[in-house]
This record gives C-alpha cells, structure tokens and sequence, in this order.
C-alpha cells in the first residue's frame, strides 16, 4: 500500500517561472523600492498528476541556484522534505555571488552562501508540503502537526512613501497604472500626519488593530513624532517602529526612551549582535529582530546576551516550514516570543506563513505582511484580511491556485528587455534614479 502511494508521490517535473510585479514607491533606509519587484514561482509536479505551488526571491542569484536543484529534484520522493537539505548540501554554490554587505532584498543583515541557499530550499519545500497535502488530502497545517488557531493576525506595515515612482524612469505612469498602483489612492506619507492617514486606510480596508513604520528614512526625532501621531490617533494600539539598524546604540537607547511608553518593540535598532544586546540591556522595551538573527548558528551569541526578546521568523530564509516551527521551538525554550516578518511577496507566501504560524503556540504578536501592497498576483482569488486577520484554511495543500494568465503576463514581464534591470532587487539604485548623487548611507546613520 505504502508503495503504491509512494509511487504517485514522485516528483515527474519541476517548472520554474520568475516573474516581476509591481511594487509601490516605499523607503526604507537604503533606498526606494523599484517599480517592480522579482519573484520566482516554483512548481513540483508528481506522477499522480498533483502540482505543488512555493514562492520565494527571484533575483539572479536565486535562480542560478534555483535551475540545478529543480534538476536534481525530478525522481525523489515529494515527502523528502528532510532530503531536501542533503540535496542543497550536494550543490555548488558561487561564493563570488556572495559579500558581507546589508542585503537591500531583505534588509536581513549579512548575505551567506548558507542564507543564499535557504532561501532557494524554502520555494521547494513549500511546494512539496503543498503537492503532498494535496495528494493526501490535507491542509498542510495538519502535516506540520495540526493548527492551534483558526485565524493568524496581521499587523498594518506602514512606510514612509512618495505619490509615484519618478517619472524619470521613462515607464513609471505604466508601471502605476497599468498595473494598478499597489494601495490605489494611498498617495505620498512623507510626515507624520501622511503616516497616520495610511495607517487609517490600512484599518478601514482590513481591519488592522497594530502597526509598524518602516524607519530609518528621516532623522530619529521626526520618527518619534510619528509614532507619537500613531499612538494619538490609536490610543492603547501595540506600535512597531523598524529602522533596519539604521541607529547608533545611543540614538537606539534615545529613542527607546521616548517612545517607551507606546511602542510594543523596537525592531532591529541598531546593527548586530553586541549593539543590539547592549541597546537591550539599557531598555525595558523588547527587541526584536530579523538582521542579528536569521540561521540557527546566530542564536547562541543573541539569546546569551539577551540581545532580541522578539525573533521575526521568515521561513523563505530559515529554510522552510518545519525549520520554522524548529525555531518556534527553540525560541519557547529559551524563553523569546517569535513573531514573523515580511519581505514583499504574493499570496502563495501568504498562505504558507498562515499556515505555519497557525501551528505555533503562543504567537503574541501580529505578524508582518507587505501583502496589502501588492496589486498584482499569480493566484485565481486574492487571500483576504478580515479584521486584521486571515483565516487559515482547510483545503487540501495550501488552499490556493494558480492563475495561469496573470502567471504568464507576469513572466513575460520579466522576459522583456525594457525591464531587464528590474531583475535584480536594489533599493539603492531606485533611489539613484530620483537622486543621482545618492550612496548607500553608512551604518549607523544616526
């Protein structure tokens, strides 16, 4: 019997498609996102006819990892999630790709070969949970060991941002408008009052009862003023404040101190390990952190020196969904709350980060999600925040379907010269196309 099922369960094609998608005008510390964005779609096809879906970065260097492992994938076992690793390990990886520079993709702190090659796994072993739930006729929060709750909650991700993309990429009002600007009608926040009016609309549309600003773009006190806008306009509402380690452990430890009345944590202040354990060990407000902390061999140093109270889990670059629920673990061990954070991203990774978090106890915070941004998408029904939350779903899989036009409309996108240098995600260069003379600010800024 196991045989016969082990049969249909082998893997018989791998297809992978990167495509761009339109991304609004949002600043962060490094820059500006582009006009577009990269992803790669990854689909694993059984013998018994079941596709499984993931989602993951699709930078150049991410596919040319992406394109020999979707080789070697064909004729293994769907359920060798395990196998997954060992394969990953067999690979070459090009560590010319590879510096100790600040990621702009993620923000996520130092790039390794390692983190590199994660981020590639964790597509795959999406789409394996999703083919063999399918195939079995679960949810894939069953095959990670059942759900705790029946909705995840999300908090509204606030940024700094302007009207429209600059005209002087030449296509920008078809990039708006084609596409449909992502949050149509959001408009510039460029101060403390255009904060707010984001964060109203945020509520208004999906019912967010948190939120979280996208620091490190304008000098400290003028976020402060910010956050103090959010917390009038939201008395009593748990407020997030991220400069992606844009601060000096003094500006981190000023700024904790005037905000530590209304803040829920303080994300990544400033940048690595000691700077953060020494801003936590002159704050009561929590830290938290998806820079200092992003493999398991980062976690001894950080949970020693109390560095992080809070852990962003993002299971693109841990690996994966059971690496996640691995940290979860280690996490309520140690005694650190485990939240989850986002990078910009589609419904297919969307509704595998519900679908995981829905099987971790304990989840005190909202998680992250640049969801509401995104106009565009590769599913046939957009997932739904319905107060803030999504609900986790029972379907088969992940519970989500692709739609093979808006998929293909997307890679021709990406096919087409006019949008070559979209391929590559780099807020600094966006921001170079509004201000020539920009350079990527030095850490810590402030």
């Amino acid at each position: 019997m196991y045989g016969q099922r082990s049969g249909s369960l082998v893997i018989e094609d791998v297809r992978l498609t990167p495509v761009l998608v339109a991304d609004p005008p949002l600043l962060n510390t490094q820059g500006v996102h582009q006009p577009y964005t990269p992803r790669l779609i990854i689909e694993v096809v059984t013998a018994g006819g079941v596709t499984g879906v993931g989602e993951t970065y699709g930078d150049t260097g991410y596919l040319d990892l992406a394109r020999p492992f979707a080789e070697r994938l064909v004729g293994r076992e769907v359920g060798d999630l395990n196998g997954l690793f060992t394969l990953a390990d067999e690979l070459a990886v090009d560590a010319a790709r590879v510096d100790d520079s600040v990621d702009v993709g993620g923000l996520r702190g130092v790039l390794t070969a390692d983190k590199l090659r994660l981020s590639v796994v964790s597509g795959f072993e999406v789409a394996c949970h999703d083919a063999l739930g399918k195939a079995l006729g679960l949810p894939v929060h069953a095959l990670l060991g059942g759900k705790v709750r029946d909705a995840v909650e999300y908090s509204a991700y606030l940024f700094y941002k302007w009207a429209d993309h600059p005209a002087s990429y030449g296509w920008a009002d078809h990039a708006a408008g084609a596409a449909g600007e992502p949050g149509a009608g959001w408009g510039a926040a460029l101060d403390p009052a255009g904060v707010v009016a984001q964060a109203r609309l945020f509520t208004e549309r999906y019912g967010f009862t948190s939120f979280k600003l996208k620091g490190g773009v304008f000098p400290p006190d003028e976020e402060i003023a910010a956050i103090r806008a959010l917390a009038d306009a939201f008395p009593g509402l748990p407020l997030r404040l991220d400069p992606n380690g844009a601060w000096s452990t003094a500006t981190s430890l000023k700024v904790a101190a005037e905000l530590g009345d209304v803040l829920e944590y303080l994300e990544d202040p400033a940048l690595g390990t000691p700077a953060m354990a020494e801003v936590a060990a002159g704050t009561r407000v929590p830290l938290a952190t998806n820079m200092c902390v992003t493999t398991f061999e980062e976690i001894p140093e950080a949970f020693a020196k109390k560095a992080v109270q809070v852990v962003l889990c993002d299971h693109h670059y841990w690996g994966g969904l059971w690496r996640t629920r691995e940290l979860a673990a280690l996490c309520r061990t140690f005694g650190v709350d485990l939240s989850m954070h986002s990078n910009t991203h589609l419904g297919i990774s969307l509704a595998a980060m519900t679908h995981v978090a829905a099987t971790v106890p304990g989840l005190r915070h909202a998680c992250d999600s640049h969801y509401p941004w995104q106009s565009e998408d590769v599913l046939t029904e957009r997932l739904r925040f319905d107060g803030g939350r999504v609900t986790v779903t029972d379907t088969p899989g992940l519970g989500v379907e692709l739609d093979r036009e808006r998929l293909a409309a997307l890679h021709a996108r990406w096919l087409d010269a006019e949008f070559r240098a979209m391929r590559e995600r780099d807020d600094a260069a966006a921001m170079r196309v509004a201000d020539p003379a920009w350079e990527t600010p030095a850490v810590p800024r402030w």
